[in-house]
């Protein structure tokens, strides 16, 4: 896959199943106009307690853009987040000024304000202590219609229910406020089941809302894999109540399930979750929705190459620190591995990535390597304070760059002095004596007769800690002779720690790779945010990530996209295959590397919200018409009023194929096997037509060829007579520019010749329910891929053009009765009448005159 193929891929995950992503961004243009509202209901709306925080948070922009200001975000009141992350103030949309309103009269606290994040979201903050003293009430309505009883020591369930009443109130009365002006279609999109029960309400109580739901891991899934069961391939076996139940949490369980059934669409955001979800929760998912990232662009290649070179000093710096006494190894020759998340020691892959070091020490020390790995694992974990060896070794460090600096400072001046003088220095008269002793100090002071500490904390219960246990287990100690050493670091990265001064986005830019062999990871914002900063990664069959990336990009690998097999390998075999990868990885040059990050790079655009948004947007509508059967009518209304009217001058439409977008960057993996034969010299004779009217005179039509039609390898008979045709079509016509790219649709020829069309224009059929719509070598779909091709019945010629524009007078009646008017474009009628040409759809006007 090239730039090209990539773009394409990523255009065509833009078309989802014939929907046109970017012309749905319309800063809430339509929303208003349709009266369309969206409530987005989590428990971490400007509370940040775990990955769907960055969910949320990343996905405002570009839902702004859908619904402008119709977008609301519902969460619970946290005092310590919303003092930095919230604008507090009263809102300005009437209907939710009113209803909070309406909830305070009651003793229900309720915050407004904007969220203080890219998008600037209308947010409601629920504070549910206030609303403690209807906990027993609520309880006993919840179980009157839900039959879900909710036990008192349960302090999360407790909460989750206040928040989910909470909620289930402010719907009810936010709904009644937006009808008063107009038809509304309000959605409310649940995240979790710590939102589920304002859906379970919502629905029970049969509100006029439409209901999402979307599960990023399941409840039940997380903690049966926490217990090291062989989840996978037991899914369909397991006793849920009962596994519920052993672990306390059937409540919850039954929470979760029944918000999931309630849902009018039920999300996921991988096909492996979607699979866990359809035995867990009983109920398959109507749409995947992928969790994407705020892609940053970079205006050169070599910026965040040099953002690397940048960070890696930065930890270099650290490792001088942390190694001293012991820092014999070659920093050129070094290479930072790391893991992060989450602390959970089996479904995060720790331990599988410890053992893969060890057997990766053992081949580097058997291989004779010269390259040093040094292997991280950030899991925050309690602990006392910091490693007291740590410390010293960062001092001392300093000890030695202070003054290392200070002796340069009076080297430079001696040299300066001296050969002012015209004198060339002795080795004597620029290094001192004392300068000497000074460095002797420091390396005296420099010794240790301890090994470099394996973990940079003091770790709360080090004896019984899974990784410090499992180090110790496969003996990486950090000693001289291995060439794997391993730093434990137990805490949040942040710029601002005496010991590791970066922050987390920092931290990955400085490292060469990122090792996820996750077990349980439904999707996996850690390897999507090494791709996104180019940096290479190493992932699982298991995680979200690694499925969508195997799917939709061919040879990942290739792109330093590694995914290990832990689905149908044993453990011993994933993690020789885990050793393997990282293995080869260090045989890599520094230019090979470089090449790599910077293909890694280019598959940022296949994460980006621009691109995964149209997932939620699919999820939305599919709810909405369940609902209301007749939205799509309203769409369609919306939609052709504004085309009758358009506020420009429209323009032509090409009907052949689009070229791929060249890039300079694409040399290295083009495909050169078969390149675009060249643009034919025709010329366009033009023939007598009638004079044209005033409303064909607007549109300006011509045919002149497209430099498009080049990659369309039709033969020479058929390119001849749809010049003739075209020529009847367009006589006496003024010209103007081709049409763009993007607003190109390939024309459709009959099945005698549908093996001359080159592979690169196939396209693969969305699937209407959880498929992804990118192929797996990258090829961008037509949006008319879903539309039956029905053959025009008395073989006459005929234009495509768009839908949403009208066809002038000349050229409906050469759509429509194909007649020329020269002998030259009756002959060529007659060519293209042999060919078996098949029509594509065209315009509402053109259909209504030829029935």
């Amino acid at each position: 896959m090239s730039i090209s193929k990539i773009k394409h891929a990523a255009k065509s995950l833009k078309n989802f199943q014939g929907i046109r992503f970017e012309e749905c961004l319309d800063n809430g243009e339509t929303a208003e106009q349709l009266n369309k509202w969206l409530l987005e209901v989590s428990w971490e709306v400007a509370n940040k307690v775990g990955g769907i925080y960055t969910v949320i948070r990343s996905k405002v922009p570009v839902t702004k853009k859908e619904y402008g200001n119709n977008y609301i975000c519902v969460g619970p009141y946290n005092d310590s987040f919303v003092k930095t992350e919230v604008e507090v103030g009263e809102s300005k949309i009437d209907a939710i000024r009113d209803s909070v309103n309406e909830m305070k009269r009651f003793g229900i606290h309720v915050v407004t304000g904007n969220w203080l994040i890219d998008g600037f979201p209308e947010v409601v903050l629920f504070d549910i202590g206030s609303a403690a003293h209807k906990l027993d009430g609520w309880k006993g309505d919840f179980f009157e219609y839900a039959r879900i009883g909710i036990p008192y020591h349960d302090r999360e369930a407790n909460d989750a229910l206040l928040f989910g009443f909470c909620v289930f109130w402010f719907i009810g009365l936010f709904i009644d406020q937006v009808k008063r002006r107009q038809k509304s279609y309000v959605i409310a999109h649940f995240h979790e089941w710590l939102a589920g029960v304002g859906l379970i309400m919502t629905r029970l109580r049969g509100y006029d809302c439409a209901l999402i739901f979307t599960t990023h891991a399941t409840l039940l899934g997380r903690y049966l894999c926490a217990g090291s069961t062989d989840f996978y391939n037991n899914l369909p076996w397991f006793d849920l109540d009962k596994e519920a139940g052993d672990r306390q949490i059937y409540h919850r369980y039954c929470v979760e399930r029944a918000a999931a059934t309630c849902a009018h669409v039920f999300t996921t955001v991988s096909k492996i979750t979607g699979i866990e979800s359809e035995y867990l929760l009983k109920r398959k998912p109507d749409v995947l929705t992928p969790n994407g990232l705020n892609v940053q662009k970079f205006a050169a290649l070599h910026e965040f190459q040099n953002l690397h070179a940048q960070n890696k000093e930065k930890l270099n710096a650290f490792i001088r620190g942390h190694f001293y006494g012991h820092y014999d190894f070659d920093l050129d020759k070094t290479l930072y591995f790391f893991i992060a998340g989450r602390y959970e020691f089996s479904n995060k892959g720790a331990d599988m990535y410890i053992e893969a070091l060890a057997r990766l020490n053992h081949m580097l020390k058997s291989s004779g390597s010269e390259v040093t790995v040094v292997a991280f694992l950030i899991f925050p974990t309690a602990t006392n304070n910091f490693n007291v060896e740590s410390l010293r070794g960062q001092s001392i460090a300093k000890m030695f760059r202070d003054t290392v600096s200070n002796i340069q400072g009076d080297i430079g001046k001696r040299l300066y002095e001296i050969s002012l003088k015209g004198h060339l220095p002795t080795p004597t008269e620029i290094l001192h004596p004392s300068d000497l002793i000074e460095l002797k100090k420091c390396i005296y002071a420099s010794q240790r007769s301890t090994l470099p500490p394996i973990c940079t904390h003091n770790v709360c219960d080090d004896v019984n800690d899974p990784i410090l246990k499992a180090l110790r287990s496969c003996q990486l100690f950090n000693a001289r002779s291995d060439r794997v050493k391993v730093i434990f670091h137990p805490e949040f990265l942040r710029s601002t720690s005496p010991l590791l001064p970066l922050d987390y986005d920092e931290f990955v830019r400085g490292c060469h790779l990122g090792v996820f062999p996750s077990y349980y990871e439904p999707w996996g914002y850690t390897p999507a945010e090494c791709t996104v900063m180019g940096v290479p990664n190493i992932s699982t069959n298991l995680s979200g990530f690694g499925c969508f990336m195997e799917e939709h990009v061919n040879e990942p690998q290739s792109y330093g996209i590694y995914v290990v097999d832990r689905r149908h390998k044993s453990g011993e075999e994933s993690c020789q295959q885990l050793a393997q990868y990282m293995f080869d990885f260090s045989l890599l040059t520094r230019r090979q590397r470089i090449i790599l990050r910077n293909r890694t790079e280019r598959l940022s655009e296949l994460l980006d919200w621009n691109i995964l948004g149209i997932y939620y947007y699919r999820a939305r509508q599919m709810a909405l018409t369940r609902i209301h059967p007749e939205f799509e009518e309203e769409m369609l209304k919306l939609t052709s009023e504004t085309s009758s009217n358009p506020s420009t001058p429209g323009i032509s439409r090409s009907s052949t194929p689009a070229p791929p977008e060249h890039d300079d960057e694409a040399t290295d993996d083009e495909d050169e096997h078969h390149p675009p034969p060249p643009p034919p010299q025709i010329s366009f004779q033009k023939v007598p037509s009638k004079e044209p009217s005033s409303t064909d005179q607007a549109y300006k039509p011509s045919f002149t060829r497209p430099a498009s039609a080049t990659h369309l390898p039709l033969d020479k008979q058929f390119r001849a007579a749809s010049v003739a045709v075209a020529n009847a079509a367009a006589a006496n016509e003024p010209t103007f520019p081709d049409a763009l790219d993007d607003e190109i649709r390939q024309i459709t020829i009959g099945k005698d010749h549908q093996s001359d069309l080159a592979s690169t224009h196939q396209t693969t059929k969305h699937d209407d329910k959880v498929a992804f719509g990118l192929h797996d070598h990258g090829e961008s779909n037509d949006s008319h891929d879903d539309q039956k091709k029905v053959p025009h019945e008395d073989h006459k010629t005929s234009i495509v053009v768009k839908n949403d524009f009208t066809i002038p007078n000349v050229l409906q009646e050469t759509t429509i009765t194909g007649n020329a008017t020269s002998t030259e474009s009756a002959s060529a009628e007659k060519m293209l009448s042999s060919l078996n040409l098949e029509d594509q759809p065209i315009t509402k006007s053109t259909r209504k005159e030829q029935s």
